[in-house]
Parts: C-alpha cells; sequence; structure tokens
C-alpha cells in the first residue's frame, strides 16, 4: 500500500480519527491518504445534523447504511474523514463541522487553509477503540 507519511496539519504525529465507526479511505481509523485517494479523505470531523444535511444535498449521502461497502452511516457526533473539499464548501455554506487537528492529515492543507482548520478546532476525543 502506497500512503503519504502519517503527519498532521500541525506537523505531528497523525492521531487516529475513529474506530467506531471505521473511518479512513484505508479504513484503518485514521485520516491517512496516499496517492489513490483522489477525494482527500483527510479532514477528521466531528459530524454535525447540519454538516450531515449539506452533504446529503450536495450528492453525498453519509446517513443512510451501506452494509455491501461496510458503512454504517452516520449521526450526529460521530468522528469522520471527510473529503477536504467537502469540508471547504460546507465552511463557505456556514456549516463546517469541528475538527480534530492532530488527527487531520497534513495533505487538507492543499485545499483548505490552516487559520479555517484552527478556527474550527476541537479537543481530541478520548480513545474509542
Amino acid at each position: 500500500m502506497n500512503r503519504d507519511e502519517d503527519i498532521n496539519v500541525v506537523g505531528g504525529e497523525l492521531l487516529g480519527c475513529s474506530g467506531d465507526p471505521l473511518t479512513g479511505f484505508y479504513r484503518d481509523g485514521c485520516c491517512a491518504t496516499g496517492p489513490d485517494d483522489v477525494g482527500s479523505h483527510t479532514v477528521c470531523a466531528t459530524v454535525t445534523a447540519e454538516f450531515l444535511e449539506f452533504s446529503r444535498r450536495a450528492g453525498n449521502d453519509l446517513t443512510t447504511p451501506q452494509p455491501a461497502h461496510g458503512f454504517p452511516g452516520l449521526v450526529p457526533g460521530d468522528r469522520w474523514c471527510v473529503c477536504a473539499s467537502r469540508w471547504l464548501d460546507a465552511h463557505e455554506a456556514g456549516v463546517a463541522p469541528p475538527v480534530d487537528l492532530a488527527a487531520t492529515h497534513r495533505r487538507a492543507l492543499e485545499v483548505v487553509p490552516i487559520d479555517l482548520l484552527v478556527g474550527h478546532a476541537t479537543e481530541p476525543a478520548p480513545e474509542d477503540g
């Protein structure tokens, strides 16, 4: 598996985002990325009802379970590795969810300015498995 170095947006080791639900492009619980991740699933966000509705309207329903793809469907409060461009779109629409900087991959900075991420930063969640 070819993946980028696991460094977060503040220059430290990339921490896990969520083990339940299991997130990440590689479904390993962290927002790791690599050349195959064309959507840049690099922002560790705590999803909100407003963000989930925004994402659904934009064509990406994150609430409906897709068992064939191992996707349980998200509810407000879940942590998830979201696409950097979708997070930026949500920010511009006023519905960006909070982010965990230590669990957000530095590749997100190719799309989202650091000041926007810092402005939506939250404390990391306790380890969830």
